[in-house]
């Protein structure tokens, strides 16, 4: 067998591909790389939903992503003899919007320095700041190997469209180490996760809770549905049209208010409505006989994933309740060992998440600005480590087993 040192790393080596759509491989043949134990060695889970042909192909198909977006589907496929090794989902971008690891900066100054920043591929789920695979291996390969190829049909296509740069963000921590080691500048930032350390329901994980965080929680959840708002968890059949529909118009107005136009368009949730059911949850708040707010998960199999957010009217705590403790509530009933809430917010610590370090790895092809923003990250690194140990003391959590005496002042 070849050692890293040995690997295949000339594009004349390799049959580099690059696919302009997922519809030109089989479903099955990408999702056999997204899911093989190759791709998920050193994570828990064994189905990350954002990966799959089914949720990616929704993204083209409903024209989310395209060359009119910024978002031009240029998927990496590596052979070797005829041989698949694995797969990339790439983009060549035309813009920094819908990535969630922010490098506006870096393009200001190489574009002041006379540069040209775009294109630039990115390797990411579109508009999903979500931790998974990025590196999709085909089963049976050697994993340093196939993304030691994979890396160089990423570089041979970087040079091909003349692109200044390869990003590759949410990437599993195993394949961040990997970049490093072949030459990717390695970043960090945060998120805040919930585990589920075993508890038998929500009772049992505020039971962990000094007091007087515990007293918090449930007086919000109290609060939250106090105007006789109810709560609906819909998944499979249960996702109708009628409730696609009141979930967009949530949808659109936060992201109107957000980013001045959403990212996601009604048809892309209709095809993940029916190629994926089973794999979306609607947490979805009712008052006086018709939808107020709802928020949309996706479903692994280890872990739930909180993507968006709306509402029609303001109802205080409501946002915590149908984002958060719904989701904690819906994870203990599956016996899910994480949830994950998306991007930002610190206001996630108070209602029991912790503070989690996301990965990215950078590829610069410009010298100069390759040493300009390697010296910019090991700052950063410092910063949100030290953020990160800071926070990790904010928790609600009981700081000695038995004792709130810390509530008690």
């Amino acid at each position: 067998m070849k050692t890293p040192d040995e690997a295949p790393t000339s594009p004349a080596e390799l049959q580099v591909r690059p696919l302009t759509g997922l519809a030109q491989i089989p479903a099955a043949r990408w999702d056999a790389c997204a899911t093989s134990a190759e791709t998920l060695a050193g994570g828990d889970e064994t189905h990350n939903p954002f990966v799959s042909h089914a949720f990616l192909s929704a993204l083209e198909d409903s024209g989310c992503v395209s060359r009119r977006t910024g978002w031009l589907p240029l998927h990496v496929s590596v052979e070797q003899e005829g041989t698949l090794l694995g797969v990339v989902p790439c983009y060549l971008k035309s813009h920094s919007q819908g990535e969630y690891v922010f490098d506006h900066g870096w393009a200001d100054a190489y574009e002041r320095a006379g540069g040209s920043y775009y294109p630039k591929l990115q390797v990411s789920v579109p508009f999903t700041p979500v931790t998974g695979p990025r590196f999709l291996i085909a089963p049976g390969q050697d994993p340093d190997l196939a993304r030691a190829a994979l890396v160089a049909g990423l570089r041979a296509l970087r040079q091909e469209t003349e692109a200044s740069s390869i990003h590759v963000t949410f990437m599993q921590e195993g394949e961040w180490e990997a970049a490093g080691a072949l030459g990717f500048l390695q970043r960090v930032d945060q998120q805040f996760h919930w585990d589920n350390a075993g508890y038998a329901d929500f009772e049992d994980f505020l039971g962990a809770l000094a007091s007087r965080k515990r007293k918090a929680i449930r007086r919000e959840r109290r609060d939250a549905l106090a105007n006789g708002i109810t709560i609906e968890h819909l998944t499979g059949a249960a996702l109708t049209e009628a409730v696609w529909d009141a979930f967009y118009d949530f949808y659109v107005d936060t992201g109107a208010r957000k980013w001045g136009r959403p990212y996601l368009n009604r048809r892309f949730f209709a095809l993940i409505g029916e190629r994926m059911p089973e794999r979306i949850l609607l947490v979805m708040a009712k008052r006086e006989g018709r939808y107020i707010a709802g928020a949309i998960n996706l479903i692994g199999d280890v872990a739930l994933y909180g993507r968006n957010w709306g509402c029609a009217e303001d109802h205080p705590f409501l946002h915590f309740e149908v984002c958060y403790y719904q989701a904690i509530d819906f994870a203990l009933a599956r016996g899910l060992k994480r949830v994950e809430a998306g991007a930002q917010g610190e206001h996630k610590l108070a209602r029991g998440y912790r503070p989690v370090l996301m990965h990215s790895a950078h590829d610069i092809a410009d010298p100069a600005l390759r040493r300009a923003v390697a010296d910019y990250l090991v700052r950063e690194r410092d910063h949100v480590a030290e953020a990160a140990d800071v926070l990790g003391t904010m928790t609600p959590f009981r700081r000695a087993a038995g004792s709130d005496k810390e509530d008690d002042a």
